[in-house]
């Protein structure tokens, strides 16, 4: 497979619904260190580019990597020789002494379809999904990253339509929630940027409580500080529910193009039977349809109902909101420096944890 990237200006990015790929997001980390490349993809799809992050992750390992990218995926069985090709023309391009390219990809998972018959089997062992993944190629260079840095199952409903087919689409318990919450008196509001530091204290009291990695403040900061009143695609707010003085939960949400992402939330240990965090993502859906989004992706959730999951107590949560899991192919590495690379590889492995995503 052949194809040929060439640099542009960042500001020159597509519009897309992947937030991960805007421009907002490379001025988002520019800001946290890393330096956003830009290139047109000529070969593969009509008006395809991609953005691409460089910053060195230790005194002699530089890194490449395209956060949720590139979006136009190829046939499934291509994807392999889709990602060599890609790799080594950007390798080409970059002027820095990169160890590896990361690819958190937004592709559809080709075992996808099984494991929505059969959600007992869960993905395949990381050898044999990276045979999968090399076939075709000529290097058999793809290895399966040791985690995956966004999450390979996503929560993703159908905004579309008036609120009662979405209240329709439900659980029963999750709509009661919701009206128990109105019942109650709960109120959610957009709050400005001056109500960051009241959400990220509240987010690290959750982080505590559930056992959950903390970001520093300064990414959340970052969130706010890289919008731009240009034209750009997308949108940053912050919801905060609240009962009286007290406040329940709040969230980070994202709007670019047609689509809402919730990207970060937290909630408070008082007053739990109140109902604040359904309040919350119920008033998120509301102002996202005003927004002429299509879709709200609730993030991520365990692949299937396992209960020793780390994230199956938000699919127990999320699932009652009446949508659907998408399943991605995840987060796959390029190795161009082969030394380096296996040392940053068993680097991670030894972590076992997500600090790791800082570096990224």
């Amino acid at each position: 497979m052949q194809l040929n990237v060439k640099s542009k200006n960042i500001d020159h990015l597509l519009p897309t619904e992947i937030l991960f790929q805007t421009k907002y997001w490379a001025r988002v980390k520019a800001r946290l260190g890393w330096t956003p490349c830009a290139y047109d993809i000529d070969g593969s799809y009509d008006k395809n580019d991609v953005l691409v992050l460089i910053k060195p992750i230790s005194a002699d390992i530089s890194a490449a990597y395209v956060p949720q990218g590139p979006e136009a995926a190829p046939e499934e069985e291509h994807y392999g020789s889709y990602l060599e090709a890609l790799s080594e023309s950007i390798v080409d391009q970059i002027d820095s002494d990169i160890a590896f390219i990361r690819y958190d990809l937004p592709w559809l998972s080709p075992y996808a379809d099984i494991l929505a018959s059969h959600p007992e089997r869960d993905f395949p062992d990381e050898r044999n999904w990276e045979i999968r993944m090399n076939f075709g190629t000529r290097g058999w260079n793809l290895k399966k990253a040791p985690l995956d840095m966004t999450a390979c199952a996503n929560y993703l409903i159908d905004i579309t339509g008036n609120e009662n087919d979405i209240l329709a689409r439900m659980r029963s318990k999750t709509r009661y929630n919701i009206r128990l919450a109105t019942r109650k008196g709960v109120h959610v509001r957009i709050a400005s940027v001056d109500g960051l530091p009241v959400f990220y204290k509240l987010y690290r009291e959750t982080a505590k409580r559930n056992g959950f990695f903390v970001s520093d403040y300064k990414y959340f900061s970052a969130l706010f500080d890289s919008l731009k009143n240009d034209g750009d695609f997308s949108e940053i707010m912050l919801l905060m529910a609240t009962h009286g003085q007290d406040i329940l939960s709040g969230a980070i949400i994202s709007i670019s193009g047609n689509k809402a992402f919730f990207l970060h939330g937290a909630s408070s240990s008082i007053k739990r039977n109140y109902m604040g965090a359904y309040a919350l993502h119920w008033e998120a859906i509301r102002y996202a349809r005003i927004r002429q989004c299509k879709t709200y992706d609730m993030g991520a959730v365990s692949p299937a109902e396992f209960p020793d999951h780390p994230f199956f107590g938000l699919y127990r949560f999320k699932t009652g909101f009446g949508g659907r899991i998408v399943h991605q192919v995840g987060t796959w590495d390029y190795p161009i420096k082969d030394n380096s690379y296996r040392s940053f590889r068993n680097w991670e492995k030894l972590q076992g944890g997500y600090e790791i995503s800082e570096n990224f």
